[in-house]
């Protein structure tokens, strides 16, 4: 019996519904991602894909996976300093992808197998320093914390398309006010953030040595 129009067969499994829903989120967001919206995108009915993922949840723990693998693990025999450097950029870099992810890539309660690897071998990058225990506890928190503090506010202020260019941001809304009323914050803007070359970005470097010094600085290692 000849097929109906809609009706015909896709050819789905679990890592095409990530991949798929990793896409829809980065045009839409993750509030908004439905698994009928997901469906649709994937070209499928939407109770087709309970036969490859469990819930919304489980293709959400899948996603955040997939983001995990973006992120580059440097070689075993690279100086832990700048292990955590490279692991740091790759980092950002994969948020700055997909900023959706920011908020939630610590939260997975199921995490797969992709995320316990990355992590696994963060953890063993900082075993190659010496530090003790709590420093290494330390270290891995605040540096974590920096990375996806500093990721969130990059997706969050009105950066010009160099992904670092305040300058619109600063001409549409600090210019207007009255340096009386505001003296620090127009001074800041028109003597720094207006001047060429600015890029908020370029902070990103500067609080990474500034974090990974510090970390240093609890105890005696090189």
């Amino acid at each position: 019996m000849p097929q109906q129009p809609g009706t015909q067969r896709v050819s789905l499994d679990r890592g095409r519904i990530i991949a798929g829903a990793v896409e829809l989120a980065d045009e839409i967001g993750l509030e908004p991602l439905t698994i009928r919206k997901l469906a649709d995108r994937l070209g499928a009915r939407p109770m087709s894909l309970y036969h490859y993922v469990n819930s919304k949840d489980d293709i959400v723990d899948g996603m955040v996976g997939r983001v995990f693998t973006e992120v580059g693990l440097p070689a075993p025999d690279l100086p832990w300093q700048d292990a955590i450097r490279d692991r740091a950029r790759s980092l950002r870099a994969a948020l700055r992808r997909h900023p959706w992810a920011i908020p939630i890539m610590e939260s997975r309660r199921t995490p797969g197998v992709d995320i316990l690897e990355h992590h696994d071998a963060v953890l063993a990058i900082w075993m190659r320093s010496g530090l003790p225990m709590p420093a290494i506890a330390h270290g891995v928190a605040i540096i974590d914390a920096f990375v996806y503090g500093f990721a969130m506010q990059e997706a969050a202020l009105p950066l010009g398309e160099s992904g670092g260019d305040l300058t619109e941001a600063g001409e549409d809304i600090v210019m207007p006010l009255s340096p009386d009323a505001y003296p620090a914050l127009v001074k800041f803007t028109m003597e720094h953030v207006m001047q060429p070359g600015y890029n908020f970005g370029d902070s990103f470097e500067v609080g990474l040595d500034i974090v990974i010094a510090g970390v240093r600085g609890m105890v005696d290692v090189s």
